[in-house]
């Protein structure tokens, strides 16, 4: 689901913004199992497709992949956190595909050359992904914008170091929202998790020629609060759908600061 029509990218910043904020009002609202909580009243609250989660609420994890959900603290992706990933694009269309496969609902910001194929490979369900892929220089207000109506955020930085001030805004604005933000291609210091990763090889390749039916990718998983992991998966084709597997029977911690 495109975002972003031709009209839209011809408007000034601030008019781009508001139509994105009217246009959250339309998002269908996310799907998390658990029992609708009466919305607290808020200055924006009309903005925000998104049901409450009711207070106590135990489902504070975004889903991700088996074998990538093993490194990490919390065996998923942390609602309210901002998760830093960089390297194989493969690991970042499997969140996406992920959360969406799952029912709930992503928007992919910045990102125009995400190869959306490979990530409906993956199980992706694009009916629950929003695109912009050209914001400008509003890309990280958008980002914030989305936080109201999305539970997973996906903002590529196109090389931008983003400034600490205006990156603790967008952190306390994804904890008070209960989304996760995910950057990409660019700096964001203080990140709750950090994944790096990098492809390492390939299958299917004979004498200099064939088919390439899979990647090895080396993982690494770092963050504030938890000791660092890494491992080596394969990602390929089994019964029919592309996902991850795992070369390390247990994660193995980092010996080298990332």
């Amino acid at each position: 689901m495109a975002i972003t029509p031709p009209t839209l990218t011809n408007l000034p910043a601030h008019e781009r913004i508001e139509q994105l904020r009217r246009r959250i009002a339309s998002i269908p609202a996310r799907t998390d199992g658990a029992a609708p909580a009466v919305p607290v009243e808020q200055p924006d609250a009309r903005f925000d497709a998104r049901e409450t989660l009711p207070a106590g609420s135990t489902l504070t994890v975004l889903p991700a992949p088996d074998a990538l959900a093993a490194l990490l603290p919390k065996q998923g992706l942390a609602r309210g956190t901002v998760t830093s990933v960089n390297g194989a694009s493969s690991i970042l269309l499997s969140l996406i595909a992920a959360v969406t496969s799952s029912g709930k609902h992503a928007t992919v910001i910045g990102l125009p050359k995400l190869g959306l194929l490979a990530a409906t490979e993956m199980g992706a369900d694009l009916n629950r992904s929003a695109l912009v892929p050209a914001p400008g220089d509003a890309a990280i207000d958008v980002a914030a914008i989305l936080l109201d109506g999305m539970d997973l955020v996906v903002l590529g930085l196109a090389g931008q170091a983003v400034p600490p001030t205006r990156a603790r805004a967008v952190i306390a604005r994804a904890r008070s929202k209960n989304s996760c933000l995910v950057v990409t291609e660019g700096r964001w210091d203080n990140a709750d998790v950090r994944i790096d990763s990098q492809v390492t090889g390939y299958a299917g390749l004979g004498q200099g020629r064939g088919r390439i039916t899979g990647i090895t990718v080396d993982v690494e998983v770092s963050g504030r609060g938890f000791r660092p992991r890494s491992a080596t998966l394969d990602l390929s084709a089994t019964n029919g759908t592309v996902d991850w597997t795992s070369q390390t029977p247990h994660p193995a911690p980092l010996h080298r600061a990332l």
